[in-house]
């Protein structure tokens, strides 16, 4: 069963950073982008790490502070539920 959760996390941190870079892609080539809510929804089922890494590496959405704020709030309350399914 840690096993199954673990790779979760990773898979759902993996897709969340390539979302970022793909989108980063889109953005120069003046594509379709990716929206900005399934960016957000990656990073809540899991991928907060990952988009956050994307948003360093890509220097992707670092100007916007829906994403500069939000990031970090989600992985907290991530953080927090973890701690919290741990302690009880």
């Amino acid at each position: 069963m840690k096993f199954v959760i673990i790779g979760y996390f990773l898979l759902a941190n993996i897709i969340a950073f390539a979302l970022m870079g793909i989108d980063k892609r889109k953005a120069k080539k003046h594509a379709w982008r990716i929206p900005e809510r399934t960016l957000f929804v990656s990073a809540i089922i899991g991928g907060s790490i990952g988009a956050m890494y994307g948003m360093h590496v890509f220097r992707h959405k670092t100007q916007h502070k829906s994403f500069i704020i939000g990031m970090p709030c989600i992985f907290g309350i991530q953080l927090l539920l973890v701690a919290l399914w741990l302690l009880l």
